[in-house]
Parts: structure tokens; C-alpha cells; sequence
């Protein structure tokens, strides 16, 4: 049948109108989402905000405005790879936007795609040199990149155009606090104080930064004054809490720990600050409990952890089961680390499992990876160790056996040297961190760090960490102990952390002067970052002090010395033979003086064992001076390297990120 041409044009109308009624509709409803979402954005509620925009782009995926919105609403949220994601959908629908350039420039800084905002900021400023947005990315593209006396210059170049400007000042005060220049920091917060007397967010950062010069009475007022303009602004709480927390105030600072977690129960952070609180008021059972119920929320927070095992470390017995508990944890992971061939993280972990529970059967595995490794007189020693703590396992018994028979031709058992009992750690290097020097987002960060540190170091078969408090009212404080203690150095250890990022910097000083001997200085982001940023720092160390060892027997022209492969020995290396007791640390860096009448020889090794080493000796001089106990030297070819020019502050990067709009 034949359609009537009149009837097809009515329906044909009636469709269009439709088809528009909708569309108008939907344009309508996806607008008032968007202005929903603009008042919670005012309101900082951003995932309200984030609910409602969602809901605009849904009805109108073409709404550029509300996906920008979007966008920063997940930047503001920490989401940055949906930030990025959602901006450069936004300026898919607006190109020309300078604003939104802006946003996915800032947003790859934060991802650390520094090259590509590098290339963004560069496109905005020979469009538009004098673009403020632009400008301030920049400078936090220097600081990200850990050149923030670049940053400085560049703030104080805007601020000749903008020199009120709230954010400005701001910015220039917390770079030239983390340069450590409190004096030049304090005139631009006292002007944003004087010019926005009511934004919270001014306090806020003024009690940051009076914190950092160690005014916490000033301090304190300042972050009260932040959250009495803004009551639920939870920066200011955590920051008040922490300062509550270094000035003794322990109790009050566990109060306000409480209302943290009474809103978001997966603030770890304040869970943490509530068990040190506890731990600092005595109440160790409360703390532990804390502390383990925080474990449970994220297993994986390496503060949590480490300050509930330093507890049960304290404050229990060997045989008691919550060192079987907690060790469990890092032998599992420890397995986990092994099946990925991941043996260096397997090793760490089967350390700390074994620093809570020492007689473990799971230290069979920990043998093993050591076997592996190619390092059967240590394997030895474990299964002995074993043994002698009444594991009778008759595998553990066979090969102890079958490695007694292999290493019958070993070196050691050659020249009847124990390694046991010759082991020596020729450099004695104390670990400390300084009480003011205290982070914000956890409390006693650098006390953790060196605490871990340290741990690190009784693995190292060259460094002696002393057991000294960790914890140093000051610089002199710390040099005292060093020196009468009789270190060769002392490492002061200092973290800078936010939610996302690690950096250790470790600072070497001479023990006998305490002149600066090197900076070391490790930047870690995603997972296990404290323990990955610990190793660095510690292998940074181990490779800047020369090696060092002794000459233990002598056999006419062949020579035995207390390192082996372990240590870096290798077959052909050649080391100076210096008289006993004449070499000295250098006054300042990192080395050791001694004079060429001092070298009575050289040492050129022929075979390095595990253990030790044995080499073919050529004296100096007419008479032969060589002797036991004579020490062997390799003198660094360079100095260490000195990283302290690019040095990435992640505390830093937070704030400056948060003062973004």
C-alpha cells in the first residue's frame, strides 16, 4: 500500500519536534547538573561535585564546560590519570582553551610526565608570554624536577606583574621554606596574612611554615585560626595534630586524630598519629591495638607497619605468637617476591620476617636464595644456625653435610681462618635523624626512615651501624654521639613525603670533625616506597666509601684478606697494603689519608672466595714491612656523587599542588 504523501509529512514533522523537545530537554537537565556541580565545587565538595558533573555529561557528552569541570573535580581528588582523561576530552570540544592547557599541563606534573608538560607550557607562554596559569605550572614543573631555586627565580619574575597576588605569595614563601630560607619566606606569608585576614587557606599554610622554623606555639595558633574559618577543612586538622603531637601534646593530639577517623576511617595517616600518641603516652597495649587495626585497613602502609613491629620487637618475648603473626606477613611476601625472580625484594622481606621471629623455619628459604646466589658458605651457616636451635630435619642434616664436603677446598678452610670468627665491618657509621627536622604527613617519618636505614646496614658486611638513639634533639647532639662513640661518620636522615611520593636525603659528616662528607639522596613513588628509597640511599653509601679490608694471614709472598666476592672482590684487582693504624679519615668528604711512605705494599688478588680472598703481595721498599694486621685499601677513583641540586621535595609538590584555584 502507498503511503499518503500528506500523512508522511505530518508524521515525518511530528518526529523532528520530538526528536528537538528532546534533545532540549536533555541540554536542559545536563546544564542544571553542571550548575549543581559548579556550587559543590565552591563548596570543596568534590565528590558531590563529581556526581553531578557525571550526571551533565551524561545527558550531554558534548558539554565542555562540564567535562573541564569534571576534570579538575578528579584533579582535586588525587585521580590524576582520570583528570588527564577527562581534560583532554575537554579540549577536544574547546581547543583554544588556555585554561585547560593549563590543567593537563599541571595534571601530567603530578603523574611526573614532566617532557610532556614541559611541552604544553612552552606552546602556552609564545602564545600568551605573560599567562599566569602557565607560569605557575612552570615553576612547579622546576620543583618537580628538583631545581626549585629555579622556581624561585621564576616566582619572582611574575611577582614584578602580580605582586599581590594571593597564590604568588604563597608559592614563594613554601619554596624558599624548603630552601631552607625562613627569614626570606616570612615576608610573603605576613603579606598574604595582611591582605586575606579571613582565607582559611592563608593560615593554613602560615602555620605550615612557622612550623618549619619550629614556632609551634605560632604555629598552632595559626592552624586553630584555619579551621575556625573553615571547621571541616581536614589539612588544617592533621596539620594542628602533628603539631600537637611534636610539641608533647599527645593526648590532644589523639583527640583530634579521632574526629579524622570518625569521618574517614581510611586515613591512615591519623590512625598512625593515634598509635604514636600512644606509644608517647605509655599506653602500649591501646597503641598496639591501633596500630593493627590500621594494619588490617591497608597491610601494605610501611609506617603502620613498621612502628607495630618496632613495638612488638620491645615489648615481647621471642616465644610469644604475635612475632610468628606479624613475621608471616613478610614471609608470604617474601614467596610472593621469589616466584617473580624478584630475589632483592625477596631477600628484604625474609630479613624482616626474621627480625621478628629469628628461629623461623621459613629462614630454610631465605638459605636457599643464598645457595642460589652463589654463596654456599653463608648458606652453611644457616642451616647450622638451624640446627643449633633444635631443627632436626634430616634434609637440613644432609646438606649440611654435602656443603661441608664442597667447601672442604674453600679458602678459609685452606688457611684455617673462621669466617665467623674474622669477620670485621672496617667502617663504623652511626644513623641518626634530628628531632626538628620532623615531617608533616606522618609523624616521626625520619625516625622510620632511619630506622630502616639502619636496618639495612647490619646486612652490609662492611658498615657498622651502632645501636644509638635514632632520634637527635640536634646537630651537635648527634655529632657528640658520633664521636664518642668513635664512628667513622654519621648519616643524618631526612624524609619528605606526601600521599603519593618518598624522598630520603642523607647527609654523611665526618665523626671525628663533623665536617659534610657527602649528600645522598633517593626519590620513590607507587609501593614499598620507603623500603626501596631506604636501599637507595644505603647503596649510595656502600659505594662511596672506599673498600677496606685487613690482611689476616700471610704464607711468604701470598696473602689472605678478610673480603671476598661478597664484598666486591675480584680476581686481578690491585690494592695498596698500608701499615696498621696509619691510615685516617679525611677531614672532610669521603676518603682516607695516609702517606706514601705508609704503603708497605700492594696485593694483587689470585682467587676470590665467598669469604675471603688470597692474593700475591710485592712489598715497597728495600726490607719487607708487610704484617699482619696491615690494612688493604682501594681509594675511590671520584668523589661521591652529590645529588643535592635536584633534590624533589614531595612535600613540597603537595602543598604547591593543593594551592592550584
Amino acid at each position: 500500500m502507498r503511503l499518503n504523501p500528506l500523512l508522511f509529512f505530518f508524521l515525518l514533522t511530528f518526529a523532528v519536534i520530538g526528536q528537538l523537545y528532546a534533545q532540549s530537554g536533555s541540554a536542559s537537565g545536563a546544564g542544571a547538573f553542571y550548575d549543581r556541580g559548579r556550587v559543590y565545587m565552591v563548596q570543596e565538595d568534590w565528590y558531590a561535585a563529581t556526581e553531578a558533573l557525571l550526571e551533565c555529561v551524561r545527558l550531554n557528552s558534548a558539554h565542555a564546560e562540564g567535562t573541564a569541570a569534571l576534570a579538575e573535580c578528579y584533579y582535586e581528588l588525587g585521580e590524576f590519570d582520570q583528570a588527564l582523561s577527562w581534560v583532554r576530552k575537554a579540549r577536544t570540544l574547546a581547543r583554544s582553551s588556555m585554561p585547560l592547557a593549563n590543567l593537563e599541563a599541571t595534571t601530567l606534573i603530578a603523574l611526573g610526565r614532566l617532557g610532556e608538560a614541559q611541552t604544553i607550557i612552552t606552546d602556552i607562554l609564545k602564545r600568551e608570554p605573560y599567562n599566569l596559569e602557565a607560569l605557575f605550572a612552570g615553576a612547579e614543573l622546576d620543583v618537580a624536577r628538583g631545581h626549585s631555586g629555579d622556581a624561585v627565580i621564576r616566582y619572582r619574575e611574575v611577582a614584578r606583574r602580580f605582586p599581590d597576588d594571593k597564590r604568588l605569595l604563597l608559592s614563594l614563601a613554601l619554596v624558599l621554606c624548603s630552601l631552607g630560607d625562613l627569614e626570606g619566606a616570612r615576608p610573603y606569608i605576613e603579606r598574604a596574612l595582611l591582605q586575606h585576614r579571613e582565607d582559611y587557606r592563608v593560615y593554613y599554610y602560615a602555620s605550615y611554615i612557622e612550623a618549619k622554623a619550629g614556632r609551634f606555639p605560632q604555629a598552632i595558633r595559626y592552624a586553630e585560626q584555619a579551621l575556625d574559618y573553615k571547621p571541616g577543612y581536614k589539612p588544617a586538622r592533621a596539620l594542628l595534630a602533628s603539631l600537637r603531637y611534636r610539641s608533647g601534646q599527645f593526648e590532644e593530639a589523639a583527640a583530634l586524630a579521632d574526629q579524622t577517623i570518625a569521618e574517614d576511617r581510611g586515613d591512615l595517616a591519623a590512625w598512625y598519629l593515634k598509635g604514636m600518641a600512644y606509644i608517647s603516652l605509655g599506653r602500649i597495649s591501646d597503641a598496639m591495638n591501633i596500630l593493627s587495626q590500621a594494619s588490617g585497613i591497608d597491610p601494605n602502609d610501611e609506617f603502620v607497619r613498621s612502628a607495630l613491629e618496632d613495638l612488638i620487637l620491645s615489648n615481647t618475648s621471642l616465644e610469644d605468637p604475635l612475632r610468628t603473626r606479624w613475621a608471616s606477613w613478610h614471609f608470604n611476601r617474601a614467596r610472593s617476591f621469589r616466584s617473580r625472580s624478584l630475589t632483592d625484594q625477596a631477600l628484604f622481606e625474609y630479613r624482616r620476617g626474621l627480625r621478628l621471629n629469628p628461629y623461623a623455619r621459613d629462614r630454610l628459604e631465605y638459605a636457599e636464595i643464598l645457595r642460589i646466589q652463589g654463596y654456599p658458605a653463608r648458606y652453611l651457616e644457616e642451616l647450622r644456625f638451624l640446627r643449633s636451635n633444635n631443627l632436626n630435619d634430616p634434609a637440613i642434616n644432609d646438606a649440611i653435610e654435602a656443603y661441608d664436603a664442597l667447601l672442604a677446598d674453600a679458602l678459609y678452610r685452606r688457611w684455617d681462618a673462621d669466617p665467623v670468627e674474622i669477620a670485621k665491618r672496617h667502617w663504623k657509621v652511626a644513623v641518626f635523624t634530628i628531632a626538628s627536622d620532623g615531617a608533616f604527613y606522618h609523624a616521626e617519618a625520619g625516625a622510620v626512615g632511619s630506622a630502616y636505614v639502619r636496618d639495612l646496614l647490619i646486612h652490609d658486611r662492611n658498615i657498622a651501624a651502632p645501636d644509638l638513639t635514632l632520634k637527635q634533639p640536634s646537630f651537635s647532639t648527634a655529632f657528640r654521639t658520633a664521636r664518642e662513640e668513635g664512628a667513622d661518620y654519621f648519616l643524618i636522615v631526612t624524609v619528605s613525603e606526601n600521599e603519593r611520593d618518598l624522598s630520603i636525603k642523607g647527609e654523611l659528616f665526618v665523626g671525628r670533625t663533623g665536617s659534610p662528607a657527602a649528600s645522598f639522596y633517593t626519590y620513590r613513588t607507587g609501593d614499598d616506597r620507603l623500603r626501596n628509597a631506604s636501599r637507595g640511599l644505603v647503596d649510595q653509601l656502600s659505594r662511596a666509601l672506599p673498600f677496606r679490608a685487613a690482611l689476616i694471614r700471610r704464607r711468604s709472598s701470598q696473602g689472605l684478606i678478610d673480603k671476598g666476592r661478597a664484598d666486591g672482590v675480584k680476581n686481578e684487582a690491585e690494592y695498596d697494603v698500608v701499615k696498621k693504624g696509619q691510615s685516617v679519615i679525611r677531614n672532610e668528604g669521603i676518603g682516607l689519608v695516609y702517606s706514601p711512605e705508609d704503603v708497605v705494599g700492594k696485593l694483587r688478588i689470585e682467587r676470590a672466595d665467598e669469604e675471603v680472598s688470597m692474593g700475591i703481595l710485592t712489598r715497597e721498599g728495600f726490607f719487607d714491612r708487610i704484617g699482619i694486621g696491615d690494612e688493604i685499601i682501594l681509594q675511590n677513583e671520584k668523589p661521591a656523587d652529590n645529588p643535592a641540586d635536584a633534590m624533589v621535595d614531595p612535600e613540597l609538590r603537595s602543598l604547591l599542588r593543593n594551592l592550584r584555584g
